[in-house]
């Protein structure tokens, strides 16, 4: 049975780590796909698959895995991702070709498709009133970190030791918090309740087969994706055990902070994506130095999450929410503008400011207001949406935005283009965030 805590304690440090390791191996891949490139004797079509591989079982196992704690106990189904996780990483890192290290990251990407949703979900178990707030507040925070401090430890440690080192480094991790899990965490308790197979089965098979259609570009195959969600809906619709409660929808802070969390990562995944590129072919920046090039916006968003609690007590959520928005779209804006030429601080380095504050007031407000007012029976589902939508919405987002600028030659150019896309994907989810924020205060 889960108690509340009164205190973090070892906890949502558990909850917080754990989180933190696989949104950096997420993001750990762009500083050192080149190298594992050259390691492994891959080209360029078989090393995207070195990302694609996770992201597709990542984003398809998401929803269900979000549910699965519901009927197993979320300590069990945190457990078994922790496992997977680690021996798939010491997999990963042990590769010597590239079939190997494809499959090794399809099953790395199943092990945080379980990790994530389980992790809020322990925390909605683990504390309530004001803890839940700052604790929500942490965890928000933690993703926006987790990923951008893995561009820097992926480029620190492929320059300094190898590629593997990027992965191999999860494994002594996940033992520790396997541990820590077994002797810490107490079990949720677990009410017997019909599992939604058909349910389970086509929303594994909608996510995947949506996450790889817009990966390859296949109109064909993002059609019936489609399709298939739209059966899925109704399945959904018809069941009173469903495995995606549709009720979830049926808040309008809820709703809109899934639309928006949607469109943050179809900005952010394009961001991640570009900026290594610009320091590396034009500022001539080492893996390494790439990955430092990061630090002003890791910095300051861990300093804006530091009074963010205070901030969201005092202003409220949703206020707090729509100001993030407003200076991260400030920032991007600011730096889609420059010229890239004129050099890595003008261009690059002085926006981060503005972007890892916005980033650091955005995403835990938006972590709230996903898995805002939900009962016990809605947590795991409320988290697995709302880690769905954070997986989802960064392929969606490169991919179309890499479909209309692949063919631009000039790297300035280029450049601009992919920045006024994640302009135009930030615009959009402002527009959502004042829309939900109007709602909100009828």
């Amino acid at each position: 049975m889960t108690t509340k805590q009164e205190k973090f304690g070892i906890v949502l440090f558990i909850i917080l780590f754990s989180y933190f390791l696989i949104l950096m191996d997420n993001s750990i891949i762009f500083t050192s796909s080149s190298q594992i490139g050259q390691g492994l004797h891959m080209n360029e079509a078989s090393l995207s698959w070195v990302s694609n591989a996770y992201t597709i079982t990542f984003g398809g196992f998401l929803l269900l895995m979000g549910r699965v704690g519901d009927f197993i106990g979320r300590k069990r189904i945190f457990l078994i991702g922790l496992i997977l996780f680690g021996i798939s990483s010491l997999a990963v890192g042990l590769s010597q070709n590239a079939a190997q290290i494809i499959i090794f990251r399809a099953i790395q990407g199943i092990g945080s498709s379980i990790i994530a949703p389980s992790s809020l979900a322990l925390l909605l178990d683990h504390y309530e009133g004001n803890m839940r707030t700052r604790a929500i507040s942490l965890y928000g925070v933690t993703a926006g970190i987790g990923s951008s401090a893995g561009l820097l430890i992926g480029g620190g440690l492929t320059s300094l030791i190898s590629w593997r080192a990027g992965f191999l480094i999860n494994v002594p991790f996940a033992l520790f918090l396997i541990i820590l899990t077994i002797m810490k965490l107490s079990n949720s308790e677990v009410k017997k309740q019909k599992i939604d197979v058909l349910g389970a089965i086509l929303s594994v098979a909608v996510s995947s087969l949506f996450v790889y259609s817009i990966t390859v570009s296949n109109i064909w195959l993002i059609a019936i994706s489609l399709v298939l969600l739209v059966g899925f809906i109704f399945l959904e619709k018809s069941r009173s055990f469903a495995l995606m409660k549709l009720e979830l929808f049926k808040n309008r802070i809820r709703s809109g902070a899934y639309i928006a969390r949607f469109l943050f990562m179809m900005a952010m995944l394009t961001y991640w994506f570009i900026v290594p590129q610009i320091m590396q072919e034009l500022y001539h920046f080492t893996a390494l130095q790439a990955g430092m090039g990061f630090l002003p916006l890791t910095i300051v968003n861990f300093i804006a999450a530091l009074y963010l609690p205070q901030i969201t007590e005092r202003w409220g959520n949703g206020h707090v929410m729509l100001t993030g928005q407003i200076i991260l779209l400030i920032g991007i804006l600011i730096s889609a503008v420059i010229d890239p030429h004129a050099g890595y601080w003008l261009t690059i380095g002085l926006p981060m400011i503005l972007i890892g504050w916005g980033q650091g007031w955005l995403l835990a407000p938006l972590t709230a207001a996903g898995v805002y007012d939900t009962t016990p029976e809605l947590a795991g589902g409320a988290s697995g949406l709302t880690n769905t939508m954070h997986q989802l919405g960064g392929p969606v987002g490169l991919s179309l935005t890499v479909f209309f600028t692949s063919s631009i030659v000039n790297i300035g150019s280029y450049y601009h283009a992919v920045m006024y896309f994640i302009v135009g994907f930030l615009t959009v989810g402002l527009v959502v965030l004042l829309i939900t924020n109007r709602e909100s205060e009828k």
